[in-house]
């Protein structure tokens, strides 16, 4: 079943969990506790700019992997602690506006986007969110609508002189699946725009997104569910290892 919005709905979806999680945020093994889909993302190292994608689904309280692992390019400047579900750490480098670094920690996955209308994807599960003309992701971190994707054409006063345009010349965003990178009482220079889309090639870094070939990103938008609280959980393999039963995360042998 499709949910199609139009920006107003979308920026109401995605302030609405901030509120939401005023309170002090719970431990991530108390949050992935209640995940059934979790998307694992591991690099080499810090500065890697290339990974490895996993699906893993929750089975009788036992987390199984789904498919085979698949490859991903990172951000040019390689990976930066985010600002997610996760605590702070000071054990890395750590996330910024314009750093090009893909956020390391644990994020919720809350809407995909693509250039076509509702009606012409493929069913998913996800709201999905069509990238029309006017349709930005605000940059700016002056403005009130920082790290939102918003509508300008529907903005009265637009109060910000940067942005990503959504619908772009190639087919990046044809399909891709915002992250919620801080999006929790959004942080100023901690970074915005954070996607997983299609890439321009297997050794073609981002500039700060996750991505992957046209296929792995149609299987993992139709795969995702919003029932099943789905997740991204993005670390360099020392870090993944450090935390695996502190946060309850799959076993994986690198």
């Amino acid at each position: 079943m499709f949910l199609p919005l139009n920006s107003c709905a979308l920026t109401a979806l995605f302030l609405l969990p901030a509120g939401l999680m005023a309170q002090p945020a719970p431990a991530p093994a108390e949050i992935l506790s209640r995940s059934r889909q979790m998307v694992v993302v591991t690099a080499k190292g810090w500065s890697a700019t290339e990974g490895l994608l996993r699906r893993w689904e929750r089975r009788d309280r036992a987390w199984q992997q789904v498919g085979p692992f698949l490859p991903v390019v990172l951000g040019r400047g390689g990976l930066g602690w985010g600002r997610g579900l996760h605590p702070p750490s000071s054990s890395g480098p750590q996330k910024k506006e314009g750093d090009g670094k893909s956020p390391a920690g644990v994020f919720r996955l809350p809407y995909a986007f693509g250039y076509a209308p509702a009606d012409a994807v493929r069913p998913i599960k996800l709201p999905y969110v069509r990238c029309t003309a006017s349709l930005e992701c605000v940059d700016d971190t002056n403005s009130s609508y920082y790290n939102i994707v918003v509508d300008r054409a529907l903005v009265e006063k637009p109060d910000w002189k940067s942005s990503e345009k959504m619908r772009m010349s190639d087919g990046e965003y044809e399909l891709g699946i915002f992250v919620a990178q801080n999006s929790t009482d959004r942080a100023p220079g901690a970074g915005s725009c954070v996607f997983m889309h299609i890439w321009k090639g297997p050794h073609h870094p981002t500039s700060g997104c996750t991505a992957m070939s046209r296929g792995a990103m149609e299987g993992l938008v139709g795969w995702l569910d919003p029932a099943a609280d789905p997740v991204l959980v993005q670390l360099p393999q020392r870090e993944y290892r450090q935390r695996q039963r502190a946060w309850a995360l799959p076993a994986i042998e690198f």
